[in-house]
């Protein structure tokens, strides 16, 4: 499954895979089973593959993020989100030093390692936008910041 194919639907637990594009949205199916639903274009929805991590430098792909959790992890399940905030913290600050701590908030934190782990017990552990694209392609493409709940309030 491809990042690019994985989505966050606001208002709905968990991740959802893509199945099927509509004349008024798209078919959707929970991950790691479930009914499929139909979402429409008022629904608030983020591609996994355009979301990115903020830091000091330069924004990161989330797919770089959940490599590197996959890495410091080899290949298994992260911490429960359900950790506390400082818990959950810590880890993030392990996994990547350089987070941009008043961008971040712990909402965002928990959400990225619920999304892995939700990733990692469906059997997802190539984290690619598309099949064939070099890394030169996913380059070229801006990815979204992660927005939190406090900055969308804000709006």
């Amino acid at each position: 499954m491809e990042l690019n194919k994985v989505l966050s639907i606001v208002g709905k637990p968990g991740l959802y895979e893509l199945k099927a594009q509509t004349r008024g949205g798209f078919i959707a199916q929970p991950i790691g089973g479930g009914n499929k639903l139909a979402v429409n274009m008022r629904h608030n929805v983020s591609l996994l593959s355009e979301i990115a991590i903020y830091t000091y430098g330069e924004e990161v792909p989330l797919k770089e993020v959940f490599q590197k959790i996959k890495e410091k992890e080899d290949g298994k399940e992260a911490i429960s989100h359900k950790e506390s905030k400082a818990k959950l913290a810590e880890y993030f600050r392990e996994v990547m030093p350089d987070f941009d701590e008043d961008r971040v908030y712990p909402n965002d934190i928990k959400k990225i390692i619920h999304w892995y782990n939700i990733l990692i017990k469906a059997g997802v552990t190539e984290f690619t936008i598309e099949a064939g694209t070099s890394d030169e392609d996913a380059e070229t493409s801006e990815p979204e910041e992660v927005q939190s709940d406090q900055e969308k309030d804000k709006e």
